[in-house]
């Protein structure tokens, strides 16, 4: 008989778990949960709200090799994660296998390494019942709004449409930016730089650049300025300095790993928690969910020798971060290497990133302050050699920074979202000047700038906003996140933005010289966008189910689920009160009538025939239509492009679509057809279709840039298909991104590399060899 059986979630946690325990223990992995509710239907008896598990047919195996160890085994240990969902699993085990739940032990560490795992195993604790039902609140609830919603989705905007309620809010914030940035309107103004020359008692020249205190509306009142700074004089008036200290942030949390990972590696937050699972269950860092950021005294101590002898007593200085977070509750620390004396691990080269990320955030956190002195030099413009007086009368202002002590800044540098606004351009080493001194013009400089509005959100400020205002929890940002992209409610940025000009105006001496200079503005690439049928459903949502998109709702469900894994309120009380108000409004407006269709709007009316415009979400998306079912011609239909939007779309825009399809001439006696479809524009030759490139237009296109483009399909398509056989028609060799391969009956073959440089001369009996040679292996 086994004396012992440890059950986790992971294999990979299984395999590491295992090289820390005796040969008395055997490991075993759940492969996450082994039940959950059926997934096509609602499982939950809307009487009772009580869920209705099944075991999935692709765990049955699975989970009758687990109840065979488990009958064999003198003691059970459940080793599932430490929060909730883990809790939950380590619950569905012990109802599945029949397990005793009193004579069970449940164990939890937030770090797979020898002395977790063992003082785990000498402290074991019962399942938490309280922890247990706030992952069934949270799992009952949101299977109650997507099961309930989706069908109305489905009868009053498009079908195959789904909601949920931290998905759907997430897209209502997505959608509401967009339209504060479609409503900001930019406006110009002018900002001035100026580069000073001075000398000092010894006759050694530098520079000191400075901005103008005041920033101009319009081009003349900037020109004006210039003009009167030809013959001014410039005055040192005011000398501050002032030191200035930075703290470290404090060590990483899931949200804030998922915010630097974004903008320091270009993770995207899947990626993140992907690969810090990866390096949690491999024994390298603590539980990656989680919202708090203390520190073991363990860990704290490992990082004060590690400072002090890689950069000396000074920099290490010892803190205690405390948590703030509404509902803080999934682990007991923040996330960090589990021994800090490994500054570099082996692994991935993603895992490498992420853990360097990772060690250098913690280090910083318990590294001294950073000591600065910031010097301040105000310079006042004189009229013929007199300084200016009066309050509001414009200074230039220059800006100094020295680091006396760089603490922590030796290791590490929070980033933010906005780090590219350029706000440190004026700010460098400042040469010792006095009050009253002289400066000498060498150049000032007025540059149009614009106005910029709301940003768009990255994956990383939605998870920054999402946290802010309590909605979701550290397991929740990453498929949330991923959801709204995969429903296709949001899409990320792919355009670089539009060119814009800008003017530059330099005085030089006594000469102004103008010069206009170009630049991209507006460049959405890698940011969040709301789709048409995004905008659409958080409109109808808003509208029909306001209580579910309220922000406030979804923060306070939250609480509610951490007041009941407290123990302090009935999970099944809380989802009655909510249901009871929930189904009513769902019938209400799944029979509801409306005059038009979610999200149909008129543009006007056709100039030829003067019959209504409408723009709507057809059977496959966005769609342009021309007249109306009751006319006695039938209506006609031009599929949306991907560069229109629904909202902004004109009556003219509208009417360009309907002159495609269009023949532009004939190629080898057929004709060549530009048309648009639900994937964008195309050409359509001999039945066979050429995706047209995005930076075509369809309207313009020509018969000689077709062909082209018809050919070169053919070139590349050749390229592809290196060899048939008339004997064996399933069969074909083919080239593809990773070299040659075997295609045959619907599966391919990867080539052994001696073959490659032969691939298209390889005989039927060879090709058949590799793939029976496959099979067999």
């Amino acid at each position: 008989m086994q004396q012992n059986l440890v059950i986790v979630e992971s294999p990979a946690k299984a395999k590491t778990i295992e090289k820390f325990l005796g040969k008395d223990y055997k490991v075993m992995s759940s492969y996450g949960h082994i039940r959950d509710l059926k997934k096509k239907e609602i499982s939950i008896d809307l009487d009772s709200l009580e869920p209705d598990y099944e075991i999935p047919e692709e765990k049955k195996k699975l989970v009758a090799e687990l109840k065979s160890c488990a009958g064999n085994a003198a003691k059970v240990w459940l080793a599932s994660d430490e929060d909730r969902e883990g809790e939950a699993i380590s619950w569905h085990l012990c109802e599945v296998l029949g397990l005793d739940e009193e004579k069970t032990n449940r164990i939890v560490f937030h770090e797979i390494t020898k002395p977790a795992i063992l003082e785990a195993i000498n402290n074991p604790r019962h399942l938490n019942m309280n922890l247990v039902n706030a992952q069934q609140a949270r799992r009952v609830l949101d299977r109650l709004v997507g099961f309930k919603l989706s069908p109305v989705l489905w009868r009053k905007v498009k079908p195959a449409l789904s909601a949920g309620r931290v998905q759907s809010v997430a897209v209502r914030l997505i959608v509401e930016r967009e339209r504060e940035i479609q409503a900001f309107k930019s406006e110009p103004y002018y900002r001035v730089t100026a580069v000073f020359g001075y000398t000092d008692e010894d006759g050694q020249k530098s520079e000191i650049k400075a901005e103008l205190d005041t920033r101009f509306k319009t081009h003349d009142e900037a020109l004006s300025f210039l003009d009167k700074c030809r013959n001014a004089g410039f005055t040192i008036t005011e000398v501050t300095k002032k030191p200035l200290k930075r703290t470290p942030a404090p060590p990483f949390t899931t949200s804030t790993l998922q915010q630097e990972a974004a903008r320091k590696l270009g993770f995207t937050v899947s990626q993140t928690m992907m690969v810090a699972q990866h390096l949690y269950e491999n024994g390298r860092i603590t539980y990656m969910r989680t919202d708090s950021v203390n520190l073991s005294s363990l860990c704290i101590g490992a990082s004060k020798e590690e400072i002090t002898k890689m950069w000396g007593a000074e920099y290490s200085r010892t803190r205690k971060f405390q948590t703030h977070s509404k509902g803080a509750q999934e682990a007991h620390e923040a996330i960090r290497p589990t021994y800090m004396s490994d500054m570099e691990i082996e692994g991935t080269q993603q895992e490498k990133r992420l853990y360097d990320l990772i060690w250098k955030r913690t280090a910083a956190s318990q590294m001294a302050d950073a000591q600065l002195e910031k010097t301040t030099v105000v310079i006042s413009i004189g009229d013929g050699g007199k300084t200016s007086a009066g309050s509001h009368a414009e200074k230039f202002v220059a800006t100094g920074e020295v680091v006396k002590f760089d603490g922590f800044l030796k290791v590490y540098r929070e980033s933010f979202d906005d780090d590219d606004d350029g706000r440190d351009e004026t700010s460098h080493v400042l040469p010792p000047v006095k009050t009253g001194e002289t400066l000498e013009r060498m150049e000032i400089t007025a540059t149009e700038r614009f106005s910029q509005g709301p940003l768009r959100y990255t994956e990383a400020s939605l998870v920054h906003k999402l946290e802010e205002l309590g909605i979701g929890r550290p397991s929740t940002y990453a498929p949330t996140i991923s959801t709204i992209q995969h429903r296709e409610y949001v899409q990320k940025g792919d355009k670089k933005g539009d060119e814009r000009q800008y003017t530059i105006d330099r005085l030089e001496g006594d000469d102004l010289v103008q010069s206009v200079k170009a630049e991209m503005a507006g460049s959405d690439k890698g940011k969040l966008l709301p789709t048409d049928i995004g905008i659409v459903v958080n409109d109808f949502l808003i509208k029909y189910f306001p209580a579910i998109m309220d922000y406030n709702f979804t923060a306070k469900v939250e609480q509610q689920f951490d007041t009941i894994a407290d123990g302090n309120e009935s999970w099944t009380g809380m989802l009655k009160n909510f249901y009871k108000d929930f189904e009513p409004t769902v019938e209400k407006t799944m029979n509801s009538r409306e005059e038009r269709k979610a999200g149909e709007r008129e543009l006007g009316n056709d100039p030829s025939d003067g019959r209504p415009v409408f723009v709507k979400i057809g059977r496959f998306g966005p769609v342009v239509q021309i007249g109306t079912a009751e006319d006695k011609e039938k209506p006609r239909f031009a599929q949306l492009p991907s560069d229109k939007s629904m909202e902004t779309i004109t009556l003219e825009e509208a009417l360009e679509l309907f002159k495609l399809p269009r023949t532009v001439g004939t190629f080898e006696n057929l004709p060549v057809v530009i048309g648009a479809g639900r994937f964008g524009s195309y050409i359509m030759h001999d039945k066979k279709y050429v995706s047209l490139p995005k930076n075509e237009n369809p309207l313009t296109v020509t018969l000689d840039r077709a062909v082209e483009l018809i050919e070169k399909k053919r070139t590349e398509e050749t390229r592809r298909h290196l060899k048939a056989f008339d004997e064996e028609p399933k069969l074909e060799i083919m080239n593809g991104r990773y070299g040659p391969y075997i295609a045959y009956d619907g599966k391919n073959y990867r080539l052994p590399k001696n073959m490659h440089d032969r691939a298209g001369e390889l005989t039927l009996a060879e090709c058949m060899d590799i793939v029976n040679n496959t099979k067999k292996k």
